[in-house]
């Protein structure tokens, strides 16, 4: 067991919940679609025929597209106010809902544009298809893109991803990027919606280079920036039960970084064979100016090999990111519930957050009890509550049901309850809390099962 000392650590801040901005940037999504609805109904005359009514659907789809792609590569530029204002998990979210949508309004403009072509020429589709990719201007390339595109909606498709490795979904996920840039060219050279219409042509080029400008400067430039001037390496390695293992890193003025407790960084080590791979891993005890402290259980090859890290390891890190932090409070009475790793964000707020808390730690035996005794240390200091939930000698889970949350904590739906758990775990758990009574508002986790 590891201890960054608590003395040493930021105060504990007062509650000051803060309204999240989640729906007023879906109103300006939003918005943004109806434009874009609005742009091709002003340049749509009269609809003749089959033709077109496919070619104009078309081209609704297409438009639809398009803004779907900006959308979703602007949800990947790891955003500030998206990440920690509203909560990666649910940033994650909206990114594979507008992913399936794009993915479908891209099929549905392939299909249309080609019919209604092929219906103008009377030409079968397939010679429709070979003449639009081989003579129309940008088609090549846009073809490319869409290859590309499909093959990433494949693969982020959830029984796909539960098939590959991550580290095979992260890269191919980043050529979401190339399938963009490839796919753009045409929209401008074959969209009639901006033929002789600068103002839009203006609007559309001004959308996607607001998106690459945000994607270089949040995922390039202040990563770089970040890692430059905090210097960060691997200070130890300590064993804190069977498979879990706690990573000590020590760094430059780490207090600038503004991390809270409950928030994550995305952590890539520079040795061990990991240097390729980008993890998130939540911070296990609150940040000091030098130090940060992860804690990570062995669920895969890059976790499992966190183990190895030797002292004086590089680490490069992106973040603060997560929104589980002090700022959801709504009241001054907290009920903390964490299952198995799900402990490590939990662990920091249980020494940070003010007022009344108690701490519910599920797992399968006291050995299993990842930070137990740094826990304890805490719950004495501050005069806090913490229990635990272990199976019984024969192996029986105890029951964390709607009752049972009532009688053992008095007074449950006025407290913030926050959750971090394996995902069957949490979704239970919620809706134990639902049917205790606990409002939705006050129920606060993140998950990243998309």
């Amino acid at each position: 067991m590891t201890t960054v000392d608590a003395r040493r650590a930021a105060p504990p801040r007062p509650v000051t919940a803060r309204r999240s901005p989640a729906g007023p940037v879906l109103a300006v999504l939003w918005a943004g679609a109806a434009a874009v609805v609005a742009l091709w109904w002003a340049d749509t005359g009269a609809v003749v025929g089959t033709a077109g009514a496919l070619t104009g659907a078309g081209r609704i789809a297409g438009l639809l597209c398009g803004y779907a792609c900006a959308v979703l590569v602007g949800l990947m530029a790891r955003v500030p106010l998206l990440e920690t204002r509203i909560g990666s998990d649910r940033v994650a979210r909206w990114h594979a809902m507008a992913g399936r949508y794009t993915v479908c309004l891209l099929g549905a403009h392939i299909v249309l544009i080609l019919a209604g072509y092929a219906a103008q020429d009377r030409a079968s589709l397939p010679h429709e298809a070979v003449t639009v990719v081989l003579d129309y201007p940008e088609m090549l390339k846009a073809t490319a893109g869409t290859v590309i595109l499909v093959a990433v909606g494949v693969a982020s498709a959830r029984a796909v991803r539960r098939r590959t490795g991550y580290e095979f979904w992260y890269y191919l996920h980043l050529l979401t990027y190339a399938a963009v840039f490839l796919a753009f060219g045409h929209q401008p050279a074959l969209g009639e919606e901006f033929s002789g219409r600068p103002v839009a042509t203006a609007a559309w080029y001004a959308l996607y280079l607001g998106v690459a400008a945000l994607v270089l400067w949040y995922r390039i430039l202040a990563p770089v920036r970040l890692n430059l001037r905090h210097r960060l390496r691997v200070e130890s390695v300590h064993r804190e039960a069977p498979g879990v293992y706690s990573v000590v890193v020590r760094g430059r003025q780490l207090d600038e970084l503004g991390a809270r407790p409950g928030q994550f960084f995305r952590w890539r080590f520079l040795g061990a064979g990991l240097g390729w791979t980008s993890t998130p891993y939540s911070l296990s005890a609150p940040p000091r100016p030098d130090l940060l402290r992860i804690t990570v259980k062995a669920l895969g090859g890059h976790s499992a090999a966190v183990a190895l890290l030797r002292p004086g390891t590089r680490v490069w890190v992106e973040g603060p990111y997560g929104s589980l932090t002090a700022e959801r409070a709504t009241g001054h009475r907290s009920l903390l519930i964490a299952a198995g790793v799900g402990i490590t964000p939990l662990r920091a707020l249980f020494e940070t957050l003010p007022g009344e808390v108690t701490l519910l730690y599920r797992a399968r035996s006291a050995e299993d009890l990842a930070l137990g005794g740094e826990l304890e240390a805490i719950a004495r200091r501050r005069g806090a509550q913490l229990l635990y939930a272990l199976n019984g000698p024969g192996g029986e889970r105890p029951p964390l049901t709607a009752e049972s949350l009532r009688a053992t904590f008095p007074g449950l739906p006025g407290h913030d309850v926050y959750l971090c758990g394996p995902h069957g775990f949490a979704q239970d758990v919620y809706r134990a809390l639902r049917a205790a009574g606990v409002p939705d508002h006050r129920i606060h986790h993140e998950s990243f099962e998309l």
